[in-house]
């Protein structure tokens, strides 16, 4: 499915541009195509009951899903703590270094909450890594070459403006069509100061997406209690909230393990299901999402809704 509410050629020119075309060849490049997708919506979600332990053992008729408040029939289910459903469960992870000179002072930190993290995670179907300044650098990884990865974090320089919000939109136009979870951790400050596509468009193609998000904000170069600080942990927390995913905020490298424990106990706990709209309508219109579920004093996250497909020809 494309991203409705963004314009196609904004989001093309971001992902060529930043993935380095010269700029006289950025002119002629051709618009990415994303292919309309299926029927079913899939939403990946997390369960943790009052005292914020997960729930992994819920059955699918426990859950309750509604599309603009009319209940909706569940005809996907899979939970990650159970083996098979290999194309619904298969996990594909991106990873964001903001590298940029507002990061300098907390580089080292970044650099080693992601090595840490790759120490940590379960074996990915891809990985895909964004290293990004003002310019953006895409690298696709698998377990078997992960320590070059992990040499090249250890080794990188910081430097230039931030074009965080263009760095994101290239990983959701590269993850559009895969299958199965997506999942983005990004290490950064949350301050965007070069990016071609705004704010508002970032968070229509945030909102298009099936990707969940756990923004780790490296915050400490800013003042306590500044306006840059305040603004930057708001728009971490949005995409978070947005995507079903969770903020995390570490002072220094001891909060790390702790970090990636939570990010690593959700991957092991998490449930997807899907369903078939009862809406034909193909509108572009953004439908909201609630999943609710038969046991008392649950909490469950999830991205809030997608956009409805559009007809081919206003593509």
């Amino acid at each position: 499915m494309p991203f409705p509410g963004v314009p196609l050629v904004l989001l093309a020119a971001v992902a060529l541009a930043a993935l380095a075309a010269p700029a006289a060849a950025q002119d002629k490049a051709k618009q990415p195509v994303f292919s309309t997708g299926t029927d079913v919506v899939n939403v990946t979600l997390t369960v943790r009951d009052a005292q914020g332990r997960l729930i992994s053992d819920l059955k699918q008729d426990e859950f309750v899903v509604q599309e603009d408040g009319r209940p909706q029939v569940v005809q996907v289910f899979a939970r990650a703590v159970e083996p098979g459903h290999n194309d619904t469960l298969a996990l594909d992870l991106g990873l964001l270094l903001d590298t940029s000179e507002s990061m300098i002072k907390m580089l080292k930190l970044s650099q080693e909450a992601a090595v840490r993290f790759l120490e940590s995670i379960p074996r990915a179907r891809d990985l895909i890594t964004i290293f990004f300044d003002e310019d953006i650098r895409l690298s696709r990884y698998d377990s078997e070459n992960q320590q070059g990865l992990i040499e090249r974090i250890e080794t990188i320089k910081g430097g230039g403006w931030t074009a965080l919000y263009d760095a994101i939109a290239v990983y959701l136009a590269r993850v559009q069509d895969a299958n199965g979870r997506k999942v983005l951790v990004l290490f950064t400050d949350g301050e965007d100061s070069r990016s071609a596509i705004g704010l508002g468009d970032l968070l229509q193609a945030i909102r298009s997406s099936a990707v969940t998000i756990y923004p780790i904000g490296i915050m400490g170069g800013f003042p306590s209690g500044s306006t840059r600080l305040l603004q930057s942990r708001a728009f971490l927390q949005q995409i978070a909230d947005i995507t079903g995913g969770q903020l995390f905020t570490p002072s220094t490298s001891k909060d790390l393990g702790l970090i990636y424990q939570k990010i690593l106990d959700e991957l092991s706990a998490q449930y997807v299901i899907g369903f078939v709209s009862d809406n034909p309508r193909q509108d572009g219109r953004f439908r909201k999402l609630r999943v609710d579920v038969r046991r008392d004093g649950l909490k469950v996250r999830h991205r809030t809704g997608y956009f409805a497909p559009v007809p081919v020809a206003s593509r």
